[in-house]
């Protein structure tokens, strides 16, 4: 079985000195490149269980390696779901404040 490990990103503390206004590009596209990286594994994990639950109806792959897919894949997909839901909710507060 060949099961992807999800990407970590190291936490950064805030830098109390960072200028004020628009962030910098660089930290725009690494925050989409992130969100995207991780719904494209989301993807792939799912991909893979609907292939292992395939091979498993045809006889051809195991009960555990179908099992074990499926719960990688709903693990993935949960994460993704939250990190979509937490963007939405931060963008909801941004969009709330007052200028």
């Amino acid at each position: 079985m060949n099961a992807a490990a999800p990407k970590l990103f190291p936490a950064l503390p805030d830098d109390a000195f960072a200028p004020q206004g628009a962030p910098p590009q660089s930290a725009v596209q690494s925050f989409a490149s992130a969100l995207a990286g991780a719904f494209d594994d989301a993807n792939d994990a799912l991909e893979r269980a609907s292939a292992s639950e395939r091979g498993f109806a045809a006889g051809k792959a195991g009960l555990q390696e179908m099992v074990l897919d499926r719960a990688q894949a709903d693990v993935a997909l949960s994460l993704a779901s939250a990190a979509a839901t937490r963007a939405a909710q931060a963008l909801t507060t941004i969009l709330g404040m007052q200028v």
